[in-house]
C-alpha cells in the first residue's frame, strides 16, 4: 500500500496564507489601530459519537480552559497506532488517505482499520477535503463527505486552504450545513491559516487561525473578535519549533491566544506533518497540564 507522504497541497498554499496575513494586517492599521494580538445510525454507534464530540470541547477548570491536542495525520496507516494506542493521546486526528485532495476514490482498508482503533480509544477523526480556496466544485466536496462517512465513519470534515473573505461566505455555508446533515454530531473544521472575516464563525466549529512557522507565530496578532468567543473555537498549528523549548513557549502563547487546540512540530519543509514531533510526549503533558486529559 502506498504510503502518503504528500502535504494536504502544494506548498505554496502557506506563502499564499503569508501573503494574505501580510496584506491584511497592513489594510487594518491603516484604518484602525494594530489588532491585540471539527454519522453514524446505529444506537450504540451514535453514543460513541456523542462522547468522542464532547471530548472536542474544552473543559474549564480552576478559572481557566483546557487546552486540547490534534494531530494532522498526514502520514501512513501505519503511523496511527503511534498515536491511537499510545498513553498520551489526541483528542483529534485528521485523516488524509489520499494525496492531499480528499477521500480519494475508494475505501483504503488499511487506514479503515486505523481509524477504527482510532476512535475506539476515544478520538474524534476528521476527514480531510481541500477547497483549494474556495474554487473546487462544491460537488467534489460533497462527494468527500458521502465517502468519508460510508468508508470510515469520521466525526466530521477539515475544510483546507479556506479562502476566509465574504465572497466565498455562501459557499462554505453550503458544504457546512451538507456536513452537518450527512454526519449528525459532526465537527466542520476550516483551516484558512490566518484570521478570515468574522462571519466564518458563524459556518464553522473551528477555525483554525494559524498555520505557520514557529518565528512568524511569535509575531502573530490576535483580532479584538477573537476574545469574544470560546477558546474551542480555534485551533493553531505550528511547525518548526525545533526544541521542546519552544514548543512549549508556543503552547503558552496560544494558551494566551485563546487558542483552545493545540499541534506543534519541529519539523518543516514540504509536509511537517508527515511524522509525530521528536518531543510528542512532552508537548501532549504541556498542553494538557492541569486537566483529566
Amino acid at each position: 500500500m502506498p504510503v502518503t507522504g504528500k502535504p494536504p497541497d502544494s506548498w505554496v498554499k502557506a506563502r499564499r496564507r503569508i501573503q494574505r496575513r501580510d496584506s491584511r494586517a497592513k489594510l487594518r492599521a491603516m484604518i484602525r489601530r494594530p489588532l491585540t494580538v471539527l454519522a453514524v445510525a446505529a444506537v450504540l454507534v451514535l453514543g460513541l459519537a456523542v462522547g468522542i464530540t464532547a471530548g472536542l470541547k474544552s473543559e474549564h477548570i480552576a478559572g481557566r480552559y483546557c487546552q486540547k491536542v490534534f494531530v494532522p495525520a498526514y502520514f501512513g496507516a501505519s503511523g496511527w497506532p503511534q498515536v491511537s494506542g499510545a498513553k498520551h493521546m489526541p483528542n483529534a486526528m485528521i485523516l488524509n488517505p489520499s494525496t492531499g485532495i480528499g477521500a480519494g476514490t475508494a475505501p483504503n482498508p488499511a487506514f479503515q482499520a486505523a481509524v477504527r482503533q482510532a476512535r475506539q480509544a476515544g478520538i474524534a477523526v476528521l476527514g480531510y477535503s481541500s477547497t483549494a480556496d474556495g474554487t473546487r466544485p462544491a460537488a467534489q466536496i460533497l462527494a468527500d463527505v458521502r465517502h468519508y462517512k460510508a468508508w470510515y465513519g469520521v466525526n466530521g470534515i477539515f475544510l483546507d486552504s479556506v479562502n476566509g473573505t465574504g465572497a466565498e461566505l455562501g459557499y462554505y455555508k453550503r458544504l457546512a450545513n451538507y456536513i452537518h446533515r450527512v454526519i449528525p454530531g459532526s465537527s466542520v473544521w476550516m483551516n484558512p491559516g490566518v484570521y478570515p472575516e468574522r462571519q466564518y464563525m458563524s459556518v464553522s466549529d473551528v477555525l483554525m487561525v494559524f498555520e505557520g512557522t514557529y518565528g512568524q507565530y511569535r509575531v502573530a496578532a490576535v483580532p479584538g473578535w477573537a476574545r469574544d468567543y470560546p477558546a474551542d473555537r480555534f485551533a493553531n498549528t505550528i511547525y518548526g519549533a525545533v526544541t521542546s523549548s519552544q514548543a512549549n513557549t508556543a503552547i503558552s502563547l496560544a494558551r494566551s491566544r485563546n487558542a483552545g487546540y493545540v499541534f506543534v512540530t519541529n519539523l518543516s519543509g514540504s509536509n511537517p506533518y508527515s511524522a509525530l514531533p521528536s518531543y510528542w510526549t512532552s508537548e501532549v503533558t504541556a498542553i494538557t497540564a492541569g486537566c483529566r486529559r
